[in-house]
């Protein structure tokens, strides 16, 4: 077994939050050192706990829509990491699921990270994955942090979380669609096409 090997099988078997998670532990990740895109979200919802498939459900098919592409190469490991905040359903808040649990981030983000070598193209999906991947931009609220990253070319862009829950956003913030979704389209586009 090699290090990655090692690492995924830690992953799976990761009791860390077991106390705090009301569906019990469930990581819910899709990593391999190939890959060349990265969806860095949340966390799982509970349908994704229970299906124990990233992004499978509405959210996911609004992502795959921005990404222009189908469920065969979203799934495919070796061209689409996932890597969630936090790696299992974290319960329901008032309005919500809750926060992703901060001890996954600290425990295995870097080290997953490492391990990911062929990245060339980040999507940082909602408020907590931004905060973490662009800490110099804590200050902003997610809209700013949004137009602040994707106004400058880069290899990652921020993105709001494509739930339904975020209608609002999208009715009051037209421009993303028209503007950023056809720039992810076009990087995933190009990159598919070199690999």
């Amino acid at each position: 077994m090699n290090d990655f090997e090692r690492l995924r099988n830690e992953i799976s078997n990761c009791q860390i939050c077991q106390d705090f998670l009301p569906a019990g532990p469930n990581p819910v990740v899709q990593i391999n050192p190939m890959a060349k895109i990265l969806v860095a979200g949340q966390a799982p919802g509970v349908k994704v706990h229970q299906s124990n498939i990233p992004f499978n459900d509405a959210s996911g098919d609004r992502l795959r829509t921005w990404m222009d592409i189908g469920p065969e190469v979203f799934y495919d490991d070796s061209i689409i990491a996932i890597l969630p905040m936090g790696f299992c359903y974290p319960g329901k808040g008032k309005s919500g699921d809750l926060p992703p649990r901060k001890e996954c981030a600290i425990h295995w983000r870097n080290r997953v990270l490492e391990q990911l070598g062929n990245i060339e193209f980040t999507l940082v999906i909602g408020q907590y994955a931004a905060k973490w991947h662009f800490p110099e931009l804590n200050h902003l609220n997610l809209t700013d942090t949004v137009k602040q990253v994707c106004a400058t070319p880069s290899d990652k862009l921020v993105l709001p979380h494509p739930s339904p829950r975020n209608f609002a956003w999208f009715k009051r913030n037209p421009w993303f669609e028209g503007e950023v979704v056809p720039n992810i389209k076009r990087k995933v586009k190009l990159i598919l096409k070199h690999n």
